[in-house]
């Protein structure tokens, strides 16, 4: 007894300065906006002032783009930032206005003073953001959760949306196939307190690559920027409370129904976290919609093939004549 009394003892020591050793070697604790803003909100980066945050903002229009057409507004998903939008806006740019900026809770704009991020505000902020840049009307477009977002700003104020664009959207109840291991830890209370400190860089690069429909393409350049910009201080703790309110809805269907205005939809038909059986749903419960399934690709095709996806865009809005 005695022997096997000094062996679970020497096995305990042995597993504490193990679970040690990994702490201090995945130690990552918080960073600053002005320790990140350096690399990530290079120009045309800027901050605006909304609902007491400082909004990190990119609101840009080539020279000789069409200052009388709608401005169209970019809404990134969970745990992602303005960035995921770059080759969008590198064309979108050409033609309109293009506006995208970091939501509350991700990226370097950071959590919301007040603790909430229920859906409902969200949608507030997407309108106090669209008053502050003196936007009446604008096409929404977003991915996952923004993509959720997005129509649901417009069941709150159609008036203020002349179309949808919804990549991937959140919104509906639903069956995940695959989900990042980033987002099951930041559900499980504990370990998700344990990953405001520790956040090893392999478990990132895990996330990122199981969202795409090629792994290949992750990059190591993209992984850092998913990296950095969760340490932005706050953002960890925030993605969990994002989480405890993070769900599809019932009566989705018949808010889906009363959006009248032009809907694109997008999906990659390799996406395992909201895979396309939700893009089934949306085409049938939008009253006017087109739906765009893009094979090999994953949850952020916007991302993963910005080309082709931001094509699609461009000849719905053709087609749609939307102004």
């Amino acid at each position: 007894m005695l022997r096997l009394l000094k062996f679970l003892g020497v096995l305990l020591l042995a597993l504490v300065i193990i679970v040690a050793a990994y702490i201090g070697i995945h130690w990552a604790p918080d960073k600053s906006v002005d320790e990140l803003a350096g690399r990530w909100a290079q120009p045309p980066s800027q901050f605006v002032e909304v609902m007491g945050m400082q909004v990190h903002l990119r609101d840009e229009m080539a020279e000789g783009a069409d200052p009388d057409a709608l401005p169209i507004v970019l809404l990134h998903g969970t745990s992602d930032s303005l960035h995921t939008w770059q080759g969008w806006t590198e064309t979108l740019s050409q033609q309109r206005r293009v506006i995208r900026f970091d939501l509350p809770g991700f990226g370097l704009t950071g959590p919301f003073p007040e603790g909430d991020y229920r859906m409902a505000h969200y949608t507030q902020f997407v309108l106090a953001m669209l008053d502050e840049l003196d936007v009446p009307r604008a096409i929404l477009a977003g991915n996952s959760f923004g993509g959720q977002l997005a129509w649901e700003t417009a069941y709150a104020a159609p008036e203020r949306v002349a179309a949808l664009v919804l990549v991937d959207a959140a919104g509906y109840l639903f069956e995940t196939q695959s989900m990042p291991i980033g987002f099951r830890i930041a559900q499980i209370p504990g370990l998700n307190e344990l990953m405001n400190r520790v956040l090893p860089r392999g478990m990132v690069e895990s996330s990122v690559r199981s969202v795409y429909g090629n792994p290949d393409r992750v990059a190591p350049a993209l992984v850092d920027r998913y990296y950095d910009l969760t340490l932005r201080e706050g953002n960890r703790a925030a993605l969990a409370a994002r989480f405890r309110e993070a769900r599809g809805t019932e009566d989705a269907p018949a808010r889906l129904a009363t959006l009248t205005m032009p809907a694109l939809i997008i999906w990659g038909d390799q996406d395992r976290l909201i895979p396309p059986d939700s893009a089934a749903r949306f085409h049938q419960d939008l009253p006017n919609n087109t739906l765009r399934l893009f094979p090999g690709l994953g949850h952020v095709p916007q991302e993963e093939d910005p080309s082709s996806t931001v094509e699609a865009v461009q000849t719905f809005l053709a087609e749609q004549s939307v102004p």
